[in-house]
């Protein structure tokens, strides 16, 4: 299985958990690229058989939690994602509000099947996403 991780990240703490979380991947036995959403070509995300995009949380501490736009921008550029498995995630230091399901909401319209959605506050893979990779068969 080929899976695409892209992510947006401002201090290099989303790209490490990105990293982290494609060692997983790789150590289950599949093929993982990792991209920023400023490099990630759309047209091969959508291509690949399962998606995870994270952000960075945007935010005032307790409120107004969100995904960067450079974020939700990639989702809406990916073409149709037909039923495929997605997952969101995000690297926080306080909370996370709504983010994750807005991110999961967006990617769904395109047309993706989200199961997983993550949360992280340093530069490691999130709980819960090796067992998401493990139900990708």
């Amino acid at each position: 299985m080929n899976v695409a991780i892209v992510f947006d990240s401002k201090t290099g703490t989303t790209k490490a958990a990105a990293e982290a979380m494609a060692e997983l991947v790789r150590a289950a036995g599949h093929q993982c690229t990792v991209s920023s959403v400023l490099d990630a070509d759309p047209a091969i995300v959508s291509a690949a058989d399962a998606i995870c995009v994270g952000s960075w949380c945007k935010g005032l501490f307790f409120i107004r939690q969100h995904a960067t736009e450079a974020t939700m921008d990639f989702i809406d550029g990916l073409g149709d994602l037909d039923g495929k498995p997605a997952a969101v995630f995000c690297t926080y230091k306080t909370a996370v509000g709504g983010m994750l399901p807005k991110m999961a909401a967006r990617l769904e319209g395109r047309g993706a099947k989200v199961t997983g959605s993550f949360k992280s506050r340093g530069p490691v893979a999130a709980d819960g996403f090796g067992a998401w990779v493990e139900s990708l068969g």
